[in-house]
């Protein structure tokens, strides 16, 4: 191999091995947050939710205590869940806790972000700015990318959901 075909080959394993700036990744102390994620939201809509991966590599819990960002009047961590065959949806009392060596998934059906009274709906390719404050890690700023209305969809039917 001549030395010119072995810087290409060298600079295109350095780019690719570049991934972490591309995978949209968020560090702070113990605490890793992975793709921040949003839903494209319909006009007129108030209420969207956001979904990321937390891991702690640390040997102590954390917990995220609050969520703030100027897209709603409103941030919090829900959880829906079925009780007695009826799909109910509410705040996580006390924050999320994030145990040590877990990664905890937000995402669509589970637990997630709920930004509510939404000032204007997400427009898919947005990036929303928003604060995670943790008990331990502190405040995190992170964006999260507003992706297709449809992504994540697992074909729950909302017309049972209890709030």
């Amino acid at each position: 191999m001549h030395i010119a075909n072995r810087v290409i080959v060298t600079l295109i394993v350095l780019i690719l091995s570049t991934t972490p700036v591309f995978a949209h990744e968020y560090k702070a102390g113990d605490l890793e947050i992975h793709h921040p994620w949003s839903k494209a939201m319909n006009l007129g809509a108030k209420t969207g939710g956001g979904f990321m991966t937390i891991t702690n590599h640390g040997t102590e819990p954390d917990r995220l205590i609050n969520i703030s960002s100027d897209v709603a009047d409103l941030i919090q961590v829900h959880e829906m869940k079925v009780d007695n065959g009826m799909m109910t949806m509410g705040e996580v009392p006390g924050g999320l806790e994030i145990a040590p060596g877990a990664t905890v998934e937000l995402s669509p059906g589970a637990i997630h972000v709920m930004f509510m009274s939404v000032k204007t709906p997400f427009k898919e390719g947005e990036k929303i700015k928003a604060v995670l404050t943790f008990e331990k890690a502190g405040d995190i700023a992170v964006e999260f990318k507003v992706e297709p209305a449809n992504k994540g969809d697992d074909g729950h039917d909302m017309k049972n959901m209890k709030m």
